[in-house]
């Protein structure tokens, strides 16, 4: 790729000894013998015609500082690096605050020059990856990037980019595996907040005292451990989004704190005195209705209205069937790619099982049924036998295990009760008594139950 170099400097040796030399490393090389020439050279050519520019800052009619000043003012994004003889440390600072990369001292030599540009280049380079890296994930993440071929996919599609841009907090329900945080990522990525972080917590994940220490940061001294002051997640997301998932886990005291952060953009890290402003996006997500967890008296109702400003329901993927095609093949493509295979598609008879499937795992079991045909096919189209075993019966659609020739009730009614009781321990965390409640049995028969069945915690 052409590097193009300007070199500003009103003394002719310099600038064709510096040309010279520049030519030589492999730059397309422009002159200017002050600010104000270079100045007319970026109203013909263009603010960004140069990738770097070498400046004096001695100059007749307009000098290098004012120079760099009005460059920026135009939206020159030009690697400037500045130059002088009358070089003091308050004309170094000058030039950087005013928008140089770096500053020179004549007399210099050849060396020094070509460092500093190699520098710059990699400066350059980095900041050219970053930006490439934010426009990729931004396409990966974006609304456009949601599968949207059924009509309630494209209603919470044209919700997202209706209410992107705003700052009001979005609450996301819907079954596990439905996509919660990929509608979340879709919400930030197609703001204003795209350049801001996109920061996630579960808030089912992890002890309250140490969610409270990630969410909100501590002070030195805070607890035993703390032994410096660190930022929490809504620090860190300042001018972006946070993502609190399973947010109906969030224990009372930090529902307390989490809605002072809604209604004040302020917080108070652990064992801090003072508020700290924070400007940040909210976006929650819960498996459950929180209205449920608010007439239980588990959340705060005042949480809940402040969450609940705009509503996206998320629905099964037994419920939106003409998203399963597309789905699948945005899954062979990621699989294939990950795995080195050549694995274009799916048979119809794979597809029509698919299709059949009732996906109790939604979206996210989808993936894992077409990554492990991927591995398993052994040409470039996935086979019936290349699906996992229970996709192949529908009566074993909500419960894997039940076999197509089995025909004991007993049996049967054994098998239901310990998958049952194995999803719930799985969605309490393993908290039997939220257990026995989903189950609606009691806490004592869970015991005996989980003992029959010889189930983990």
């Amino acid at each position: 790729m052409e590097r193009t170099l300007l070199i500003v400097d009103d003394e002719p040796v310099v600038r064709e000894t510096l040309g010279a030399l520049m030519v030589h490393e492999g730059y397309r090389v422009d002159m200017a013998e002050d600010g104000q020439a270079a100045l007319d050279l970026l109203d013909v050519r263009g603010p960004d015609a140069f990738d770097y520019i070498l400046c004096d800052v001695k100059m007749p009619r307009v000098d290098g500082l004012e120079f760099l000043r009005r460059a920026r003012a135009r939206g020159c994004p030009s690697c400037i690096i500045v130059m002088s003889a009358y070089g003091t440390v308050d004309t170094a600072l000058e030039a950087i605050k005013l928008g140089a990369y770096d500053y020179i001292s004549k007399p210099f030599k050849t060396d020094e020059v070509l460092l500093t540009l190699r520098k710059a280049e990699e400066r350059s380079r980095l900041i050219r990856e970053n930006r490439e890296l934010r426009e990729a994930i931004r396409r990966q993440c974006s609304v456009e990037s949601l599968v949207a071929r059924s009509p309630r996919m494209r209603a919470v599609v044209d919700l997202v980019r209706k209410v992107a841009d705003y700052r009001s907090s979005v609450l996301i329900l819907g079954e596990p595996g439905t996509g919660k945080e990929a509608v979340a990522r879709a919400l930030h990525y197609s703001s204003r907040r795209s350049n801001g972080p996109f920061a996630v917590m579960n808030c089912r994940s992890i002890p309250e005292q140490v969610l409270e220490r990630e969410l909100f940061g501590h002070e030195p001294g805070a607890f035993p451990e703390a032994g410096r002051a660190r930022p929490g997640l809504f620090e860190e997301a300042h001018g972006g989004t946070l993502f609190l998932d399973d947010v109906d886990g969030l224990p009372p005291f930090l529902q307390v704190r989490l809605l002072r952060v809604l209604q004040e953009g302020v917080l108070r890290r652990a064992g801090g005195t003072a508020d700290i402003r924070v400007d940040v996006r909210v976006v929650a997500a819960s498996e459950t209705d929180l209205r449920d967890a608010v007439k239980q008296g588990s959340f705060r109702d005042d949480l809940f209205y402040r969450l609940n400003v705009i509503p996206v329901t998320l629905p099964p993927l037994r419920e939106r069937r003409e998203d399963i095609p597309p789905l699948v093949d945005r899954f062979v493509e990621r699989w294939s790619r990950e795995t080195g295979k050549e694995v274009s598609g799916v048979s119809p008879e794979g597809m029509e099982l698919l299709l059949r499937y009732r996906w109790p795992g939604n979206v996210r079991e989808l993936e894992n049924v077409v990554e492990r045909a991927v591995v398993m096919a052994e040409g470039p189209t996935i086979e019936a036998s290349h699906l996992s075993p229970w996709i192949h019966d529908d009566g074993a659609a909500v419960f894997p295990g039940i076999g197509p020739e089995e025909y004991s009730v007993k049996k049967v009614v054994a098998r239901v009760e310990e998958e049952l009781i194995r999803r719930a321990l799985r969605k309490t965390r393993g908290n039997r008594t939220a257990a026995s409640r989903l189950l609606e049995i009691s806490h004592r028969t869970l015991l005996y139950k989980i003992k029959d069945y010889g189930i983990d915690l």
